[in-house]
């Protein structure tokens, strides 16, 4: 079984090394890690080009974001199961993609899988640990959505579902996670272990404004796939989620 992990660049000179390395540290052998660059200015390539690494493919293009660059990335996959790790995140342990690779083969029913995730400051200093839950119908709507770095999916469902749409500037990942569980149902496994290290610095976990940009999000991704939204209740949810940084 091989795993793809897609890992999207721009300007990520700061944590790209972390981020290979821990992709080389990894106990499971059969892994594809292919990077999608959006051009990067500063001194990206250079550093993934003289990082010993386990990389299959670059590619270093214009693109619209960070949904554009996964797609590519997708596009791209050969793995028969596919997930992501953003330039500044890492992998908890040496043994997460084993523990994935082991679940999806001991659970051939399930389309996929999740975990839980630390959150760190710029430090590396862990915040906030997120323990997630078993998927139930609702959920989403309580503001929950599984750590998007800990998702990884077969590639059949990408190919059956679509992509990640690209007019969303946040929140096209958990748009993407609601439209297949949500809405068409496929199975999926909590995996009780952590599995990334998350950085505070990324685009949804940035302060009030991404609050705001991705409660809107939501409630148009409520709304695309046909699914009610309560406004209050999510937001509701939102603050007790947000009383954990604090």
């Amino acid at each position: 079984m091989k795993i793809t992990i897609i890992t999207a660049t721009y300007n990520s000179a700061a944590h790209i090394a972390n981020c290979i390395e821990s992709v080389n540290s990894q106990t499971y052998p059969n892994i594809e890690h292919i990077i999608i660059d959006g051009v990067s200015k500063d001194n990206t390539l250079e550093i993934i080009n003289t990082t010993p690494n386990r990389v299959s493919k670059i590619v270093s293009e214009p693109d619209k974001g960070i949904y554009d660059a996964m797609n590519k990335g997708i596009r791209l996959a050969t793995g028969d199961i596919i997930g992501t790790l953003n330039s500044d995140d890492t992998f908890y342990s040496p043994e997460a993609l084993e523990q994935v690779a082991h679940t999806f083969e001991q659970h051939p029913e399930i389309d996929c899988l999740y975990g839980n995730l630390v959150f760190v400051n710029n430090e590396g200093k862990a915040v906030r640990r997120w323990q997630s839950r078993p998927f139930e119908p609702g959920l989403f709507a309580k503001s929950w959505s599984p750590g998007h770095p800990t998702f990884y999916c077969r590639r059949e469902v990408f190919e059956k579902f679509g992509l990640y749409k690209t007019n969303y500037k946040i929140a096209a990942d958990v748009e993407f996670m609601l439209r297949v569980m949500e809405v068409h149902c496929i199975k999926s496994y909590y995996l009780n272990k952590t599995l990334v290290r998350m950085s505070m610095g990324g685009v949804s976990t940035s302060g009030l404004q991404s609050t705001v940009t991705i409660t809107r999000e939501m409630h148009r991704a409520f709304k695309e796939n046909g699914l009610p939204f309560n406004l209050p209740k999510y937001m509701f949810y939102k603050a007790l989620k947000l009383r954990e940084f604090f």
